[in-house]
């Protein structure tokens, strides 16, 4: 499976950007990247406890944080910027683990919608549970981050 976003996902970065960055915001960048990485550490260990890689917990979070709890292999693969077939090989290992299920739509038989099981259902909890603690907690400093560059812009 590709580990890395394909080109079609990936963001293109202006050769000339918009502002030019001043010892503010570097600084402020820094400890933005420095927090979201705290986060993001939180939250591959908080699913490493729960059996799942972070790439698993992220599929079945998009699941379940859909409008009707469903998407397809290919809106997997826009939301993980993988690969179609990449999306297709990770979907089939979470179904063999017994925390997705596929099922024809019923308004179009051709679409296969992915959902969570009721395994799943439980760990989302958990996990879902101790990522909003946490932001709780980080959340006033990453809003005072995050409003450096929004009073700038």
């Amino acid at each position: 499976m590709s580990a890395m976003p394909d080109t079609e996902h990936s963001p293109v970065v202006p050769a000339v950007p918009q502002r030019v960055p001043g010892k503010a915001d570097f600084i402020a960048l820094s400890k933005l990247r420095y927090e979201l990485r705290k986060f993001l550490a939180f939250s591959e260990a908080a699913a490493a406890a729960n059996g799942l890689t972070p790439q698993q917990h992220q599929v079945l979070l998009a699941i379940k944080g859909s409008p009707d709890d469903v998407l397809t292999v290919g809106e997997i693969a826009d939301r993980m910027l993988l690969r179609h077939h990449s999306a297709g090989e990770l979907v089939g290992r979470l179904e063999r683990m017994g925390l997705v299920s596929r099922e024809h739509d019923p308004r179009d038989r051709r679409r296969i919608n992915i959902r969570v099981t009721e395994l799943t259902e439980a760990k989302l909890r958990l996990l879902s549970g101790a990522h909003l603690d946490e932001l709780s907690a980080t959340g006033p400093l990453l809003s005072t981050l995050l409003k450096h560059f929004v009073k700038r812009a």
